[in-house]
């Protein structure tokens, strides 16, 4: 069931985000998103009455057990330090765009 949920959140958001609210390492990954203007669904496993059965089953389905744990166009990027490993390579906001979060901008 919980496996079901999370695939279902992966695939109904161009960007998903399994968190935890105290995470420092979540936290910078949000806001990363934030600033670039991207839309992503923020999953907070803490808040969760099913969080941990969620983060088991993503461990299950993705191998990392840690968070964040971070989808672009319902492929698994990882966590922080491979989501901003991306934006420093500047391939972030290409996935983001081609994901549909952040939107086309014109080339006029």
């Amino acid at each position: 069931m919980s496996l079901a949920k999370a695939k279902e959140i992966v695939s109904g958001n161009p960007v998903a985000v399994f968190s935890k609210t105290y995470c420092p390492f979540c936290v910078s990954v949000k806001d990363l998103l934030s600033k670039l203007g991207a839309t992503f669904k923020a999953v907070e496993l803490d808040s969760e009455k099913d969080g941990s059965e969620i983060q088991a089953a993503l461990a299950e389905w993705t191998g990392q057990r840690t968070v964040p744990n971070v989808f672009i166009g319902g492929k698994h990027i990882g966590g922080c330090d491979a989501t901003t490993a991306l934006h420093r390579e500047g391939k972030l906001v290409p996935l983001l765009t081609e994901a549909g979060a952040i939107a086309k901008t014109s080339t006029a």
